[in-house]
Parts: C-alpha cells; sequence; structure tokens
C-alpha cells in the first residue's frame, strides 16, 4: 500500500468554511489513516480492535473528512433515542484550526430534530483544553464531571453537551388541529 504524503493546505485555501473537505461516511480501507490520525492525536489511542468494535455496533457510526483525496479527520458517534453520543474525534495536526472539525460538527448538528434526537453529548480529558475551547466555542456546554472516568489512567472528564433550545435553533412546537 502506498503512502501519501499529505501536506498543509494554504489557509485561503481551507480557511473559507472549510472549503475542499469532503465529508463522508467511512469505510474499510479508511482505517490506516484513521489509525495514524488518532496515534497522532491522542496520548491513550484507541487500538483497530477498539474501532472495530464500536463500528460493528448498529448504532454506531462513522465519518471521515478528506483533503486532496486524504483523510485528514474523523469522529465516531453512536445514535441513541434522544441524543448523540460522540466517542471519538479527531482532526490531523497539520489540519487543525482549518474549519475541517467544525464542518463535520455542522454535519453532525444537522441530524437533530426537536421530535427525535436534540442534542449532542461527549466526554473530553480535563487536561485538553484545545478540545474543551473547540467544542464551547461550537456551542457545548460542560454540563459535569465524569470522575475517574478514563480506564488508561485516573483522569476526570468533562460530560459536554449541545442542545438544540440552547443553540437556538429548536422550532417552535407543534400545535394539533382544534
Amino acid at each position: 500500500m502506498e503512502k501519501r504524503i499529505v501536506t498543509k493546505p494554504s489557509l485561503s485555501a481551507l480557511t473559507s468554511e472549510g472549503a475542499g473537505i469532503h465529508v463522508r461516511w467511512m469505510i474499510r480501507r479508511d482505517m490506516p489513516d484513521v489509525l495514524a490520525i488518532e496515534r497522532e492525536a491522542f496520548e491513550f489511542p484507541w487500538s483497530e480492535e477498539d474501532f472495530t468494535r464500536s463500528l460493528r455496533q448498529r448504532t454506531c457510526i462513522g465519518m471521515v473528512a478528506e483533503y486532496a483525496d486524504s483523510v485528514v479527520a474523523f469522529m465516531i458517534y453512536e445514535l441513541h433515542r434522544t441524543r448523540l453520543h460522540v466517542l471519538n474525534f479527531a482532526v490531523l495536526r497539520s489540519h487543525r484550526r482549518l474549519g475541517i472539525g467544525t464542518q463535520m460538527l455542522r454535519r453532525l448538528i444537522a441530524k437533530l430534530a426537536p421530535e427525535r434526537r436534540s442534542r449532542i453529548v461527549l466526554e473530553v480529558r480535563e487536561t485538553n483544553l484545545p478540545a474543551q475551547l473547540f467544542f464551547r466555542a461550537a456551542g457545548f456546554r460542560a454540563v459535569s464531571v465524569l470522575r475517574d472516568f478514563y480506564r488508561d489512567s485516573d483522569e476526570d472528564a468533562y460530560l459536554m453537551q449541545f442542545g438544540l433550545e440552547a443553540a437556538g435553533l429548536a422550532s417552535e412546537p407543534r400545535r394539533l388541529a382544534g
């Protein structure tokens, strides 16, 4: 398998709301790129087995962002009755702060509906300030602290949530005729 070299795009090429980025469903052949992004992004990365176990669940969905025919970001999320739960999300370090993560989050937020799934939840390590700030800027709020949340360390996590109501995106309540 040939190794693709991904160079950082020029800011002018990408910062206009993630121009040139294609977000699509994750497929099996994306796994080597996803694993490389995972290892670069996290001190305690998921293994290929972790990804496979999650994605085999009927309620788990993976998506990737491509730029110049290379995977530069991924997201794994889970469908629940009233919410979407982001399990894993990372952008290649060289492609951060270019609108890619924001574009992926917008795609996820667009899946929300007041009658069904009206919020998104995720956990962020207490030491991951860049992620906390990114999600806060996207409209997420820390709603609780999860003590000793991670198996690989005794680190706490912040449970962050995005809700349609809090974002002002919920539609007016529907009235029944009569």
